[in-house]
């Protein structure tokens, strides 16, 4: 059984208002234009903001989360139906090879461990018809981004259906590019939801020698939604790929 990392109904319901519709979002719905995908898979979906967006007259798209709760909110908004949402990770994406377009976003491809990082890629592969593009993000691993999760920076309050919600990010582990971090959530009763997360910064190269193995091609790298170069610098990186 898969456990499920996002298992507090009360905080899944608030994704969507920290991670709104923004330039990520548009990178994908203009990639998947670009190359006319028919075939739409989306890795990590989560709660399916991004997925049924994607959904046009005579296009289908498959959305996989290993979030039971994410998926059953992403079931119950405007759309839904349009999708077919699978739960699982990249284990249960169809073999295909047929798919024009594969995408994983928000970073989740961060949560893959090394270990699981090329079957993850070959299934990708095996979803994509010969030619079909792989395109994800990842954070630069230069930058060093977690060195900005501490208390005092990321600490915030909000009121929420249940009361006041008070939040903050406190990092315990890092490690040859592993990363460790709880996220705090202190509800109105004085209750601390600490939910732990686990992120594998890779640079580029990892990636272009993951892809490659895994038989991609064409491999190019963006340090921002609008195609700049990837720069140490850079927030993000920014893949795509061909199956060869």
């Amino acid at each position: 059984m898969i456990d499920d990392p996002y298992r507090d109904t009360e905080l899944v319901e608030l994704y969507d208002v920290d991670n709104p519709d923004g330039p990520d979002r548009a990178y994908y719905r203009a990639l998947a234009g670009e190359i006319g995908a028919e075939k739409i898979i989306d890795l990590g979906c989560g709660t399916g903001l991004l997925t049924r967006s994607l959904c046009t007259p005579g296009r289908t798209v498959i959305g996989i989360d290993p979030s039971a709760t994410m998926l059953d909110h992403a079931r119950k908004q405007p759309g839904a139906d349009a999708v077919s949402w699978i739960l699982g990770d990249a284990a249960a994406i169809p073999p295909t090879g047929d798919a024009d377009l594969a995408i994983s976003t928000a970073n989740a491809m961060m949560h893959v461990r090394p270990a699981a990082l090329p079957a993850t890629l070959a299934a990708l592969a095996a979803a994509l018809r010969p030619g079909g593009t792989l395109s994800f993000e990842s954070r630069q691993p230069a930058y060093r981004q977690w060195e900005e999760w501490t208390p005092d920076a990321t600490y915030g309050e909000r009121v929420i259906p249940a009361g006041l919600l008070r939040e903050w990010l406190v990092v315990t582990e890092v490690a040859d590019g592993r990363v460790v971090f709880d996220a705090h959530n202190v509800f109105p009763d004085g209750e601390d939801r600490v939910y732990t997360s686990v992120l594998y910064f890779r640079d580029e190269a990892e990636f272009r020698r993951e892809l490659a193995a895994a038989g991609f091609a064409d491999i190019t790298v963006a340090g921002d939604w609008h195609g700049g170069p990837a720069l140490d610098t850079s927030r993000i990186l920014v893949f795509r790929a061909a199956r060869a």
